[in-house]
Order: structure tokens, then sequence, then C-alpha cells
């Protein structure tokens, strides 16, 4: 069972900036970004595989980099100009095989962190 453990969430202006870190278990293949609204389904935000390739929900291209150190077995997402659609609870996931974009494919989720952007 890998356990994933995030961080990082708050509260900001829009414009502002925020890093999430999701510390896992063990090293994992594939690792991603996940949010969740409230009164909406959970999305997929951005994901990233073992060849460090990373994929993004078109909503964040070009605001959100997706990262992860696999010495300290650490995924970030770093959050700049930030909108208030951004809003939601963001959630860890990881895959030991396949990178997809569905939540049902990811069998393995943190906790979450809250990110609020108001003003």
């Amino acid at each position: 069972q890998v356990q994933l453990l995030e961080s990082g969430g708050g509260s900001v202006q829009p414009g502002g900036s925020l890093r999430l870190s999701c510390v896992a278990s063990e090293l994992i293949s594939c690792m991603a970004w996940f949010r969740q609204a409230p009164g909406l389904e959970r999305e997929f935000v951005s994901s990233i595989n073992s060849r460090d390739t990373a994929t993004y929900t078109a909503p964040v291209k070009g605001r959100f980099t997706i990262s992860r150190d696999n010495a300290k077995k650490t995924l970030y997402l770093q959050m700049n100009s930030l909108k208030s659609e951004d809003t939601a609870m963001y959630y860890c996931a990881a895959d030991r095989r396949y990178c997809r974009t569905s939540k049902n494919a990811f069998p393995y989720w943190g906790q979450g962190t809250q990110v609020t952007v108001s003003s």
C-alpha cells in the first residue's frame, strides 16, 4: 500500500502563487494531482511519469508546473497566477504502472490539501 501525504495548501489572493508537495512512502512510476471543488467532480490537473513526461489539463497550462524529486520520493505542483476558479481541495494520486487522466485509474490517494484563492 502506497501512502501519500500532501502539504503546501493555503489561502492566497488572485495572481498569487503556491507550491504543493506530496511525499510518497515509496518511489512510484506515475504521480498526479487532482482537484475537487465543492459540489463538483474530482478532476485531473497534472501528471508526471518516470521519464518526467508531464501532462496538464488545459485550464492550468502555462500557469502550473509539475515536477518530482525521486531521491526524496516527492511530487510538487508549482501554481502561479492563481485564479478564483483554482479554489479546491488538491489531491495527490499515484499508480505503479500507468499515467492516465481518469481518477478511476489511480489506486493510491492522499488526504488532500486545501487551496483557496480569494481577494
